[in-house]
């Protein structure tokens, strides 16, 4: 008896030890995730830049620009966006899936300043390429203030940056009641420069910037401890709701401004245009029934693919998917592109596994049968978080 409970003892000493060291590695591994290893040239060097209230020498440009180009790590998948490339080959997958809702109701307001807009914009280029920033922050002032300088918020914020008084000052702009420089479309971007710099030195991730810009550094770090990341896909649930909508916002401006769905395309034979730059399948007119059109997803697609075997891996009877994409095959011969429209779940399926339907396609294409290639296989999305840890 004794030396069964000798036994059973040493057994939970055992278990208690591969525990602790169970979670010891946990806690190392996180903090790997969300610690920053500090250089401090590169401290030192942005904390210059910060300061001066006169665009910094080239050298330190160019340096500050290879520190910062990395920023976009989680958005791209060369940590910026080439326009002589699909923007879909480019865009994390996660980020796809943001751009629906917000482009069916922004898309037309959007190509429309990118006319007006334009002499804002290469202002800005201008700016943000004096302190070697990314030019794609530019559209931070679209979602922001839709580049209105009259712009005022219910919190005081102001300005095409919608600076906040004390922030304004903090980098050297005049607000008082006689002159208010945050509407000072040269000074307060130079300003937003300095302090998109400030919170990328803190960062070290440009959408977790954009999401301290709307809620504040102290939200943004309060996700990365509950979360155990400094990814935003993965701590995003974590923030409050209309920080992690703002980071949305700026991913699908970029899409519209940049992106296929920066581009109009000329008129087609029935003198239509398609603002998202495929071919306005909408022309054919799909059968479905209200109820099927009002939870039905929409995604411009380039690329060989081929309707049966898309239909075939989202589990869905090919007549069906015709309904929704009426002379898919042949307009995607013709084309080389198309506006696929899916049940919303299907939508997501696909949007989960394009690359392996696509290499199918091709492989149909080329004459091979219509297995799934080998170590490829259809994922299915994970069911997102609905709760939120507090702000």
């Amino acid at each position: 008896m004794k030396s069964f409970l000798y036994i059973l003892i040493l057994q939970l000493l055992l278990l208690k030890v591969q525990a602790g060291s169970f979670t010891q590695v946990q806690k190392q591994q996180n903090a790997v995730d969300t610690g920053i290893i500090n250089d401090p040239i590169e401290a030192a060097i942005i904390a210059e830049v910060i300061k001066t209230k006169v665009p910094p020498q080239k050298e330190k440009v160019q340096y500050v620009s290879q520190v910062t180009r990395y920023g976009f790590k989680n958005l791209f998948a060369q940590y910026n966006y080439n326009p002589a490339l699909p923007y879909s080959s480019q865009v994390n997958p996660n980020a796809e899936s943001y751009m629906q809702d917000y482009l069916k109701v922004h898309t037309n307001s959007l190509i429309q300043m990118k006319s007006w807009g334009q002499p804002y914009f290469n202002l800005i280029d201008q700016i943000l390429s004096q302190y070697g920033l990314p030019r794609e922050l530019k559209y931070l002032a679209v979602i922001e203030s839709n580049l209105n300088t009259r712009a005022t918020s219910w919190v005081g914020a102001g300005g095409p940056w919608q600076f906040m008084p004390y922030t304004a000052r903090d980098y050297g702009l005049v607000v008082n009641p006689v002159l208010d420089e945050r509407r000072d479309y040269y000074k307060s971007t130079h300003a937003a420069a300095r302090y998109l710099l400030t919170l990328y030195s803190q960062m070290k991730d440009w959408l977790l910037v954009i999401a301290a810009y709307n809620g504040g550094p102290g939200r943004v770090y309060s996700a990365i401890k509950q979360s155990g990341s400094r990814n935003f896909w993965s701590l995003q649930y974590y923030l409050p709701t209309e920080s992690r909508n703002h980071v949305k916002k700026f991913i699908a401006t970029h899409y519209i401004m940049e992106g296929q769905g920066g581009v109009t395309t000329a008129s087609n034979s029935s003198g239509m245009y398609d603002m998202r730059g495929g071919v306005n399948s909408f022309d054919a007119k799909p059968n479905l029934t209200d109820e099927e059109k009002e939870f039905a997803s929409t995604q411009t697609i380039t690329g060989k693919y081929n309707a049966l075997v898309i239909s075939k891996n989202l589990l869905m009877d090919i007549g069906t998917f015709n309904r929704y994409n009426p002379d898919f095959d042949n307009l995607m011969s013709i084309n080389g592109n198309y506006d696929l429209r899916l049940p919303s779940d299907k939508m997501q399926l696909f949007l989960a596994n394009k690359y392996v339907i696509l290499n199918e396609c091709v492989q149909l294409l080329l004459g091979d049968n219509l297995q799934p290639p080998p170590n490829q296989t259809i994922t299915y999305p994970t069911q997102k978080k609905t709760k939120r840890k507090g702000k």
